[in-house]
């Protein structure tokens, strides 16, 4: 089912939502389903996987060489995507990236999907290597999230890249995109990102998630500002409880977003990481409370692998 058929069916009930990544290869999957079992209680409709973009490492040749390749080292989102929809019988969102992938392996993903019954996805254009400054497309690549966004759109329709196909059973794809209320880091304005937004969704998208926010003022005033833009697709809050002190710093810096100062205080107050979980979760669930109330489609969190704070905020609410 789609993530708007599910936002429908629900009929004004705001949804549970979560997102995992998927394990680093050697690693086993029945780590991911442990964290995925204790959220299950709660109905989540969708799960999201994310996808990583490929990265560089190097490998020592000796005589002080050194080689350089290219790895990903998360890679299997789509095998995560169906492993999980089959045995949870949930559906799931698989990322699919501009960086680090061609037009052309972006189609046969996205045909891959369609076989496996998988027709949800969210579209993002991604994050710069490590070694970049900013973000360079991969060659034959697409440039920006409205471009991969156009390209499912357009196989929808049938049309793929070297043909158009007259097909009874046609891709129908639900695309998700990312909105930012904090605006994009490399946005020079909101306004300037809202308008990079409705260009995503007058391509096709069909929902927003929104970037981790912790001041709920931000995200209300974010849905109302993509309102006045002529944006009127489901806008889903993104959730993210802190759980270790060095989030104070970390999350400013990679996501250029701001933390009130009482969430700062509190977590300052702490002497340990388990306290400062402990707080993280408190923070979140009466964030939660109030998007609640407000009557948001989903409350979507971001779990980064571990799930028991998730777990705990989740028993408050739903």
């Amino acid at each position: 089912m789609k993530i708007t058929e599910h936002i429908k069916k629900a009929n004004g009930k705001s949804l549970f939502s979560f997102e995992i990544i998927p394990p680093k290869k050697g690693n086993n999957i029945q780590d991911l389903y442990n964290n995925i079992d204790p959220l299950m209680e709660f109905n989540p409709p969708f799960i999201d996987v994310t996808t990583s973009r490929e990265e560089y490492v190097y490998i020592d040749k000796g005589e002080g060489l050194l080689d350089r390749k290219i790895t990903r080292m998360r890679p299997g989102t789509l095998g995560i995507c169906a492993a999980i929809k089959h045995k949870y019988d949930v559906d799931t969102v698989p990322h699919v990236l501009c960086g680090g992938f061609t037009k052309e392996e972006t189609e046969y993903l996205l045909v891959d999907c369609h076989y496996l019954g998988i027709n949800n996805v969210m579209a993002l254009r991604g994050d710069a290597m490590s070694h970049q400054k900013y973000f360079e497309p991969s060659k034959n690549g697409n440039h920006f999230a409205k471009d991969l966004v156009t390209q499912i759109k357009d196989l929808n329709c049938g049309k793929y890249l070297h043909d158009v196909i007259e097909a009874s059973n046609k891709a129908d794809f639900c695309i998700g995109v990312a909105g930012y209320p904090e605006k994009h880091l490399e946005s020079p304005s909101l306004q300037t990102d809202l308008k990079r937004l409705k260009e995503k969704v007058d391509a096709g998208a069909d929902y927003v998630v929104t970037q981790m926010f912790f001041d709920n003022q931000k995200y209300f005033e974010f849905v109302a500002a993509a309102k006045n833009a002529g944006i009127h697709v489901p806008i889903i809050p993104g959730i993210k409880p802190i759980a270790v002190r060095r989030h104070l710093q970390l999350l400013p810096q990679v996501f250029k977003i701001d933390l009130p100062e009482a969430l700062i205080t509190d977590i300052e107050s702490c002497k340990t990481n388990k306290e400062v979980r402990l707080v993280g979760i408190e923070w979140a669930i009466q964030q939660s409370k109030e998007l609640l109330a407000a009557g948001v489609p989903v409350l979507h969190y971001y779990s980064m692998g571990k799930s028991d704070n998730i777990q705990a905020i989740a028993s408050e609410l739903f």
